[in-house]
């Protein structure tokens, strides 16, 4: 059963005030999904609520790997995953460092990135419906609505929505982001967990085979500046990235987003920079944050229990936000299990359990961020000089 857009919501009011192992999932990307799909199969009864009126699609491809590939597989969804994997003729090999003229200066291996061979690149799209199709039927999704408030007693989560919804929950699962509205509610203001990496990203749609790019992937540095078209065959996406301290602004205006994108790059006129700011400008759908990471003292709070980006986010720059949210979510349905829905006991096992891989996966991510954006034109000289032309570039 498809639950991507308000139509295949069930919107109707409660079959019951409180339910037996019910959960209430704050945030439908993929730690949501993800939690959705492992808690229902243990028996929960799944509510999910998301502020964005339908499934976010749009996105870059996700590498699952690691020991995600190992919860793919038992959550029998690995063959399909598979199945889905970006072909290897439209994947690019290289990503192709270009000069303000176009030319080709560098070029950069991706399977540098991967942890193993076994690593599988999938479609943003794909990967969020093989998991939304995961989650059991009965399941109630409900679009455009957060919560508001969470007030915890012997019976479970007392939980109020934006739209007047009230509901207790015997647990709650916030998988709603960095920016994670249930975080704030129960713990203070973000600025408390999250570190500011010193730079944005942002990422949004092209017409296939923009600018001349198909199948590959070039890039063009500016001293604290990058830009970049990365064509899939079948999907092709722009991308900035700049250097800047933390910025004041709201991150649920598009609007706002964009006008510190042209502040960035408004006086940058190398490589294809202004078509691709007049794209980012002109799109309807623009993923647009900062990179950051989320350092949590603790993941969980009586019956609420972080995941995801929500609850450790190593930035994107990581390249592991999904597998370490997949891995976490099957973690803690395990931990359930174990604990025989003792919620206490199995939050904490599930924090020690995967403490220590997010803390790996947290680390060295500078490092990429400054090698994605040198501050200086002698650090991308020096960079371009470690990954000379392998191949022939037209």
């Amino acid at each position: 059963m498809s639950h991507d857009s308000p139509s295949s919501a069930v919107l109707s009011a409660p079959q019951a005030e409180t339910a037996s192992r019910s959960v209430l999932v704050v945030g439908a990307s993929m730690a949501g999904l993800s939690a959705a799909a492992q808690l229902s199969a243990i028996g929960y009864q799944i509510t999910v609520v998301e502020r964005a009126p339908q499934l976010r699609l749009m996105g870059s491809p996700i590498d699952v790997r690691g020991e995600a590939l190992e919860v793919a597989k038992r959550m029998g969804i690995l063959d399909l995953i598979r199945a889905n994997k970006v072909a290897s003729h439209d994947r690019p090999v290289f990503t192709t460092f270009v000069d303000a003229s176009g030319e080709a200066v560098a070029q950069l291996p991706l399977e540098m990135a991967n942890d193993s061979v076994a690593d599988i690149e999938v479609s943003r799209e794909a990967l969020i419906k093989i998991l939304n199709e995961q989650i059991d039927p009965s399941a109630e999704f409900i679009y455009e609505d957060w919560p508001t408030s969470l007030d915890e007693d012997e019976l479970g989560v007392a939980v109020t929505l934006a739209s007047g919804l009230k509901r207790t929950f015997d647990i709650v699962v916030a998988a709603d982001g960095i920016h994670s509205s249930v975080r704030r509610l129960l713990m203070g203001p973000e600025s408390l967990f999250c570190k500011h990496l010193g730079a944005y990203y942002a990422i949004f749609d092209l017409p296939i085979g923009a600018k001349g790019v198909s199948n590959e992937s070039r890039t063009y540095n500016s001293p604290q500046g990058m830009a970049g078209i990365n064509d899939y065959g079948n999907r092709c996406f722009g991308a900035f990235s700049f250097r800047a301290p933390e910025i004041d602004y709201d991150f649920r205006d598009p609007s706002a987003q964009k006008q510190l994108l042209i502040d960035a790059f408004a006086d940058e006129r190398g490589w294809h920079v202004p078509y691709l700011l007049e794209a980012a400008s002109s799109s309807t759908e623009i993923y647009f944050d900062s990179v950051s990471q989320v350092h949590m003292p603790r993941w969980s709070k009586g019956r609420v229990v972080f995941v995801g980006d929500a609850a450790h986010a190593a930035s994107l720059f990581s390249g592991r936000g999904t597998s370490l949210a997949m891995l976490g979510t099957s973690i803690l349905a395990d931990e359930l299990v174990a604990a025989r829905y003792d919620h206490a006991q199995a939050f904490d096992r599930y924090e020690a359990r995967l403490r220590p891989t997010v803390h790996r996966a947290q680390e060295g991510v500078m490092e990429t961020r400054d090698f994605i954006v040198p501050v200086t034109q002698d650090e991308i000289d020096a960079r371009n000089r470690q990954f000379p032309l392998r191949i022939l570039v037209s």
